[in-house]
């Protein structure tokens, strides 16, 4: 359960630290500052439909490619046999499919090259080699309705799948360069600095990347005369009628942008809206490290190139985390419902009528919702709900109200905020309206927690940073959360918060 109570903020930070200039929630325009800081735009479905193009093709051409092969493996080794291409196939064939989608290899790319994929091909086909020869032996040397599947027919079939799917891919990208000089997606470069019009100059030039400019946003670009020809659209702000306008499809973003904050927050717009987005760093020796065939990593005529990720909410294990908490919070529910009745009667006893404790939490896209909790202590009003940071110390607290806050008993009909939707097992701390807006305005990164729902624990919590410790961390490491998200990183944040729950400190 959640391990971070209300408390109060480190001195000198939270509400006092450093702020930006004409960032906070408050200097913005009436209704700028919720589209700003939790937009909602609608996706660009066209970019979605040409990003997957790439990607399918080349599963069609792996899979024929290994059919292929399987006939001419059964041909090379037995001339008299029939040509069967799916002999021996099935044992391969789905392995070999999801250890190459596992390696990047089904990842649309800037730059296409056979000879770069060529190691990553080679090592997936012999583990599927392997697995089938173990599975073969597992049922008697058969595979079902499809004949024998020995190590030497395997070894054969492997082979001439690699060269096939060599040869299939490099027809593939040929014509992949033609379609996309023939039908360049527009584009726009983040960034009117030098890298960034340069990065301009070479999409124009080189048309096998696909991508055809059609303008620059910067929103103080610097004076520079290079004859790229390009008009510098505006700044970040409007990125989203840029990107309706010209059907974008494709977002750069450089290093040099004149507000660099700015600039981040358009590369979360840009990637709602369905556009795939790449970074272009200023440091070349970055390249090193992101330009493997299997990495997100690219390169854009020598620049390095590092692809930007699908929002957390988009990603394919983002249904199978809302399954994790329909049923964790169904169970918990069900088991711990007698200890939802004594915590009741206690708090019942301790601080009278009105077991549950209502408060208004700041959710999912800026959105309001009421949280759940067991009373541990009754405010003397409303106000003082509302913006009182720390209780935790409140001589009004009895016995019992310390001892649920100790023990987080007190968080447990959240269960039911997670099962409605409200909240998740894990995600940001969920915070109250006024304190939000104060951080918003102290922190230019804090509204950016709320691209994802809130949550019973997170990242920042097992990593200590609760009670008494500082905003502009815990937005950090919650902002970390959202940007590297996974499944595997929901349960192993939900193990550490078990670990720390036998060690209650109270705060």
């Amino acid at each position: 359960m959640t391990i971070d109570h209300e408390s109060v903020p480190r001195a000198g930070g939270p509400l006092s630290g450093p702020r930006r200039p004409g960032t906070g929630l408050l200097d913005r325009p009436a209704g700028a500052a919720h589209s700003r800081a939790f937009p909602a735009p609608r996706r660009h479905r066209g970019a979605v439909r040409n990003r997957l193009a790439l990607p399918l093709a080349l599963v069609q051409a792996d899979t024929i490619a290994l059919c292929s092969a399987g006939g001419i493996a059964n041909r090379a080794l037995d001339p008299g046999a029939p040509l069967d291409p799916l002999l021996g196939v099935p044992a391969v064939l789905p392995l070999l499919l999801l250890l190459n989608l596992a390696g990047g290899l089904y990842r649309a790319r800037l730059t296409l090259s056979v000879l770069d994929e060529l190691p990553a091909l080679a090592a997936r086909a012999v583990v599927a080699a392997a697995f089938a020869v173990t599975l073969s032996g597992c049922l008697g040397g058969h595979w079902p309705d499809c004949g024998p599947v020995a190590p030497t027919r395997l070894t054969v079939l492997l082979g001439v799948q690699l060269l096939t799917a060599a040869v299939g891919r490099a027809v593939l990208y040929h014509l992949v360069r033609r379609i996309r000089r023939s039908r360049p997606s527009p584009t726009l470069v983040l960034g009117a600095g030098r890298l960034g019009r340069r990065v301009a100059a070479a999409l124009g030039e080189h048309g096998e990347y696909g991508m055809r400019p059609v303008g620059l946003l910067d929103a103080d670009p610097p004076p520079l005369a290079d004859g790229t020809g390009l008009p510098v659209l505006g700044g970040p702000e409007v990125l989203e009628r840029e990107v309706r306008r010209h059907r974008i499809q494709h977002v750069i973003a450089t290093a040099g942008a004149a507000d660099e904050g700015e600039t981040a927050v358009a590369l979360r717009e840009a990637a709602r809206l369905g556009c795939q987005v790449w970074l272009v760093p200023a440091l070349r020796e970055y390249g090193s490290l992101t330009t493997a065939p299997t990495s997100g990593g690219d390169h854009l005529w020598g620049f390095p190139c590092l692809r930007v990720g699908r929002p957390a909410m988009r990603r394919p294990g983002w249904a199978g985390k809302r399954a994790l908490d329909i049923t964790a919070a169904t169970v918990g529910l069900l088991l711990l419902s007698p200890v939802l009745a004594l915590c009741a009667l206690a708090v019942r006893f301790d601080t009278g009528p009105g077991v549950l404790f209502r408060q208004q939490r700041t959710g999912l896209d800026g959105k309001v919702f009421t949280v759940l909790k067991f009373r541990t202590l009754r405010p003397s009003n409303e106000h003082e709900s509302a913006t009182r940071w720390n209780i935790a110390q409140d001589h009004r607290m009895g016995a019992v109200g310390r001892l649920m806050r100790k023990s987080s008993l007190d968080e447990l009909p959240q269960l039911w905020n997670v099962l409605r939707g409200d909240m998740s097992l894990v995600g940001p701390r969920p915070e109250r309206p006024y304190f939000v807006m104060r951080f918003g305005q102290a922190y230019p990164e804090y509204a950016d927690r709320h691209r994802v729902p809130v949550g019973l624990t997170g990242l920042a919590q097992v990593n200590g940073l609760r009670g008494d410790t500082s905003i502009e961390d815990r937005a950090r490491f919650d902002n970390r959360y959202i940007e590297s998200w996974s499944l595997w990183q929901d349960v192993k944040i939900l193990c550490r918060t078990a670990v720390l729950m036998l060690h209650p400190d109270g705060s």
